[in-house]
């Protein structure tokens, strides 16, 4: 026998499958037997028709595409023997889903069907419909199942009434067709029909108002007296589980009495007597009763208020949280979070063995039950709760310390009432775990520091007794390092000592240790150092005894490869050797930090920039908003507090980019600092903020200069050549800055009215140094022509102020999209040294939108 045709039994076919040994073997058997199916399709061959079907439905399952299978379905079901239409269905319900247009073909089938005078094939037919039920055919096919719902059989009554739900949720407005034939079904005697008469009535109360009234006045009695039947009746071995009769059934009706009762005080109240004898009367060391239990808890907490029933109810969810299993247990979690809104003080009972739930081994019950420790912290019992977590910090899951951590320094942000407390916890939370944690915690911390005046000595001493035992949390040592270098003195002296404190004897030499050792740390990252610098430094000043040795510290790293850590060493050994008579005004302990501004800002309320449809603003002091390029919000211009004030109005944008006195330009042109439409005059001349691209330039040779204006952040470092400078542009102005600016204002027309003034023999207005450094000097000559006012001509001239000649020197500039830049050649590609020579080079920049109004 050919074992790939279509007389292959589907045994046969398995056993090919599971023998083969790899994937690709796998898909050869799949594709022969696959095409003995379609070869058997298109001969027509009825007789193994239903074995090539249930072969199909097996290569479906394996994930492989069995759309030519679909119209066999149909053919099968309008067979008239049972077994057809059985493999038929079967197949219909897993090749065809609701989408698929086919289905339009199978209703008039299933109509008939469902009309057969053969009780299993009216079942199979409802089976089908209520898995592939469209919204089409239930409109189509619901009076036929309507019917159904009184069907003699229980057996059919109950697939009815499980394709009905189906039925209502795919069309709503047919709801009310159903709602008298499912009450009727809540007075069956058989569970089966009972159970699904209810879920549908449960179905229609969530989908229909209208049916969610007429069930809670015509069946909340009756569903409340099969209930208490239920409940109190002797054993049953038809429907008995583990000593529980039907207890499917218990929980189908307490989630319908749970809807019946919800926001309806008199069906509440007729059902508290039940709920009560429910959860007292079930036992709970089996599954199936507990099962009972949860949802009875959760109908206790859905109905009205009963004060008496919700401490039953959440006792109940206590005793969950003892519970071997698992499940059990998160399931009792998740409700008491819920129930913390309704009956806060009956959770609280609880306190100790929800605590216990934060040390599971489980992670997720750990999680859980530290959210719901949480929400359940007050300022009656905060210090209590907070030691147990910090106690468990320590010997945590590092998975689970991130979370920990994060929740305890909230706690203790939010409900501190003594600033000692709160500086003592976060003192351990950063000595146990202060790597999990983001730097604004350790910022608030130096805040609140910074503001307990009384408790400087007192901190300074906590952190160096922690810092003997404790140095492995990063921040950590950063606030030990801060401290140490505000308040070292007072370390040394036990000043401001407190009832509570052991005097203890720390000397000049080792507050210095200290510092040394977190400077020496191989864990230590830069920030860290740099603390651990400036600390050094300002205990130079506050220990004279120590000084030359903190020199001698501070010394070593004057050749470390860290800029920063380089310049930070040079520059405080020469504040030690050379300047000792100003250093002690130097390093004197930094004022006190705004407590409220800064909480007013991590919390979000204090914004440096509020939002507007067209993009970022800032506010001026006479309380006018105005707009602000995006460039300049990305480059946080704006956004600083530490930005002199007058760094916020769009003249000193001006002033502090190019060099130039805004304050002159207004006398002199007689106009605002603004345009029309509220835009700063630099922003509105650049443009700064629209889109552009900066010019393809060949990349530059080795000991080349390549400045790139206004794109500070793709300029590129002089590899060997002292231009390192350049990495941070900073237009200044040598020339008038009267000059400079009248010069700028005229020529690009932001002022002026009438046409321009320039003639034509060649640029009248001074020069600008746009650009100078030790090493560099860039000179602007602009001028435009008569005739042509969007044009600027700009002639650059690159002077050389080094003692190193520079080759293949390459100019680069780039502009908005709405200007044009045509650059000429340079004069040459070499800048000798010392000034004795330049290169110039012309630009030419056109604007596209010259005398057009720019939103």
């Amino acid at each position: 026998m050919n074992p790939f045709s279509s007389s292959t039994r589907l045994r046969d076919m398995i056993r090919a499958i599971r023998a083969c040994k790899t994937a690709a073997e796998e898909r050869t058997v799949v594709r022969k037997e696959c095409a003995a199916i379609r070869a058997s399709i298109d001969e027509n061959d009825q007789h193994y028709r239903h074995r090539n079907m249930s072969k199909l439905m097996f290569i479906h399952m394996l994930g492989y595409p069995t759309h030519f299978g679909q119209m066999e379905c149909l053919k099968l079901i309008s067979s008239p023997g049972f077994p057809e239409k059985r493999i038929g269905y079967l197949g219909l319900m897993l090749l065809v889903d609701e989408r698929q247009e086919v289905l339009m073909l199978v209703t008039n089938s299933l109509k008939q069907d469902l009309n057969h005078t053969n009780q299993y094939i009216v079942g199979l037919a409802l089976c089908a419909l209520g898995n592939i039920c469209s919204a089409e055919m239930a409109r189509d096919l619901a009076p036929e199942v309507e019917r159904l719902l009184q069907f003699r059989d229980p057996n059919i009554r109950k697939k009815a009434a499980l394709c009905s739900i189906r039925i209502i949720k795919k069309v709503p407005d047919l709801a009310e067709n159903f709602v008298n034939p499912a009450t009727g079904l809540l007075r069956e005697k058989h569970h089966g029909v009972l159970i699904t008469g209810v879920q549908l009535c449960t179905e229609l109360c969530k989908i229909s108002s209208e049916a969610l009234e007429h069930i809670r006045k015509k069946c909340t009695e009756g569903l409340v007296r099969t209930l208490k039947d239920l409940a109190n009746s002797s054993y049953s071995p038809e429907y008995d589980i583990a000593g529980i009769t039907d207890p499917f059934l218990h929980i189908k009706l307490l989630r319908l009495l749970r809807e019946l009762g919800e926001g309806d005080a008199d069906a509440s109240d007729s059902m508290n007597d039940i709920l009560a004898q429910v959860a007292t009367k079930t036992e709970s060391n089996k599954v199936a009763g507990n099962a009972i239990l949860y949802e009875c808890v959760q109908t206790i907490m859905s109905i009205e208020d009963n004060g008496g029933l919700r401490v039953l109810a959440i006792n109940i969810l206590g005793r969950f949280l003892s519970n071997r299993d698992n499940n059990t247990r998160y399931v009792a979690l998740n409700m008491l979070m819920k129930a913390v809104s309704a009956d806060t003080q009956a959770v609280q009972r609880h306190r100790a063995t929800i605590l216990e739930c934060v040390k599971d081994s489980d992670a997720s019950i750990r999680k859980r039950a530290l959210e719901l420790i949480y929400v359940l912290v007050n300022e009656t019992n905060v210090k209590p709760l907070t030691k147990e977590l910090v106690d468990y910090l320590e010997v945590s899951d590092q998975d689970f310390r991130e979370d920990l951590t994060t929740k305890i320094c909230s706690i203790v942000s939010k409900f501190s009432l003594e600033k000692i407390w709160y500086i003592d916890q976060m003192v351990k939370v950063l000595s146990k775990a202060g790597n999990f944690l983001k730097d604004e915690v350790w910022h608030a911390l130096i805040v609140v520091i910074s503001n307990a005046s009384k408790l400087h000595g007192y901190t300074v001493r906590a952190l160096y007794k922690a810092f003997q035992t404790s140095t492995e949390q990063e921040t950590f040592v950063r606030v030990a390092m801060w401290c140490l270098g505000e308040y070292g003195d007072l370390l040394i002296n036990n000043v401001e000592m407190l009832d509570i404190e052991d005097p203890i004897t720390v000397t000049e030499s080792d507050a210095v240790d200290v510092v040394e050792h977190a400077l020496k740390r191989h864990a230590s990252d830069l920030t860290t150092k740099e603390m651990a610098l400036v600390a050094l430094l300002k205990l130079s000043s506050r220990f004279p005894s120590c000084t030359e040795r903190i020199r001698e510290i501070i010394v070593q790293y004057k050749g470390n490869l860290v800029l920063e850590l380089q310049q930070r060493s040079i520059e405080f050994n020469s504040i030690i050797a050379k300047h000792q008579n100003i250093s002690s005004t130097l390093v004197e302990r930094m004022p006190v930090l705004d407590e409220e501004t800064f909480n007013a800002r991590r919390a979000g309320s204090l914004t440096d920039a509020a939002s507007t449809p067209t993009g970022p603003s800032v506010s001026l002091p006479n309380g006018v908003v105005k707009s602000v390029a995006p460039l300049l919000d990305l480059l946080d211009l704006s956004a600083d507090d530490t930005t002199p004030a007058h760094s916020s109005s769009g003249g000193d944008f001006l002033q502090d980019l190019l060099g130039v006195d805004q304050s002159v330009v207004s006398q002199q042109s007689g106009a605002t600092h603004t345009s029309k439409n509220g835009t700063d005059v630099l922003l509105d001349l650049l443009s700064i903020g629209s889109p552009s691209a900066p010019i393809e330039s060949p990349p530059a040779q080795s000991n080349s200069s390549i400045i790139n204006m206004l794109s500070p952040s793709t300029s590129k470092r002089e590899p060997i050549s002292s231009l390192d400078d350049l990495s941070s542009v900073s237009l200044s102005s040598r020339a008038s800055p009267t000059a400079g600016a009248a010069s700028m204002t005229d020529l690009l027309d932001v002022f002026a009215s009438g046409p321009s003034t320039i003639e034509n023999n060649g640029p009248v207005n001074p020069s600008i140094t746009a650009f100078e450094s030790s090493s560099l000097r860039l000179t602007f000559n602009l001028s435009k022509q008569p005739g042509t006012p969007q044009t600027t001509n700009i002639q650059a001239t690159f002077m050389n102020l080094s003692s190193n000649a520079y080759t293949d020197f390459v100019f680069q500039a780039a502009v908005p999209k709405f200007l044009q830049l045509l650059l000429d050649p340079a004069s040459g590609n070499t800048l000798p040294a010392n000034g004795k020579g330049s290169i110039t080079q012309n630009l030419r920049v056109t604007n596209s939108q010259h005398g057009k109004g720019r939103n």
